[in-house]
């Protein structure tokens, strides 16, 4: 069983970056695609960034693409959101998850961290 946890939120100025780490633990975390969401108050949980079980496609909202960048480690059992021109219509509370099916549906994915937050100030 993989067990997702999310760091590297945090407050930031409008124009700033961030990187989110998402750690996994378990045997099975390279046969997972995995993906950013996020949800701000009030809103819905939306995808943010996905990326397939060997690394090889990753795929992006309209919102953020050109802007963020996920990747990931397999030797350390890592993945990243590398967050650049941050924008305050990106606060919200990010969420690595975990899926064996794939898509940008928060329902495909079977594992979820507790979630990390960003903040970005005018």
């Amino acid at each position: 069983q993989v067990q997702l946890v999310e760091s590297g939120g945090g407050l930031v100025q409008a124009g700033g970056s961030l990187r989110l780490s998402c750690a996994a633990s378990g045997r099975t975390f390279s046969t997972y695609a995995m993906g950013w969401f996020r949800q701000a108050p009030g809103k819905e949980r939306e995808f943010v960034a996905r990326i397939t079980w060997n690394g090889g496609v990753p795929n992006y909202a309209d919102s953020v693409k050109g802007r963020f960048t996920i990747s990931r480690d397999y030797a350390e059992n890592t993945v990243y959101l590398q967050m650049n021109s941050l924008k305050p219509e990106d606060t919200a509370v990010y969420y690595c998850a975990a899926t064996k099916l794939g898509g940008t549906i928060p329902s495909a994915y079977d594992l979820w961290g507790q979630g990390t937050q960003v903040t970005v100030s005018s």
